[in-house]
């Protein structure tokens, strides 16, 4: 079900100057914190949400927000297509990922989709009021646990001429 926040500019619910997010993410308890996190910044408000990629983009064309949060987990289509999706439509826009996935492929392959962060759920409480500031302001963010894997990868390195094993799965 696609949810759209009034657009009224009602300084009590959403301040004009405030940055607009969407978010998608297929759990509505997880959604409706998140919501309450993020407006209690005071700088960020929630404009629109929905709980797959189909409706994302149907909410990110009637609300152009200024960032959208997503999870990789969606029924149908998954995070990643939806993030290739953004991309070809809305180049400029903003995308932080919110993923279960605490694995460094994960954060390497939405990054290579077009993200600009990556937040573990497990670690967003502590991180993704951080996260979006970063994001807004040009800079990409990794969670500090998954910066520490994704790090610890690539200083391991492959071996030489061996292909990437991120490079040989599909976006499924």
């Amino acid at each position: 079900m696609t949810y759209v926040r009034s657009t009224n500019k009602n300084p009590k619910c959403e301040p004009p100057e405030a940055k607009r997010i969407v978010i998608v993410d297929d759990h509505p308890l997880f959604r409706k914190g998140l919501e309450q996190l993020i407006d209690s910044d005071g700088t960020f408000a929630v404009c629109g949400e929905a709980n797959n990629a189909s409706e994302a983009m149907d909410v990110i064309r009637k609300l152009t927000p200024d960032l959208a949060i997503v999870d990789l987990s969606l029924p149908g289509a998954n995070g990643i297509e939806l993030i290739k999706n953004i991309r070809a439509e809305f180049s400029k826009l903003p995308v932080l990922v919110l993923s279960m996935h605490d694995e460094s492929l994960y954060a390497v392959r939405a990054l290579r989709a077009g993200a600009d962060g990556y937040v573990m759920k497990h670690e967003a409480m502590a991180n993704v009021i951080q996260a979006i500031r970063e994001v807004f302001n040009g800079r990409p963010y990794l969670s500090p646990a998954m910066a520490a894997q994704v790090i610890t990868k690539f200083a391991h390195g492959q071996a030489e001429g061996e292909m990437d094993p991120t490079e040989r799965l599909s976006d499924r």
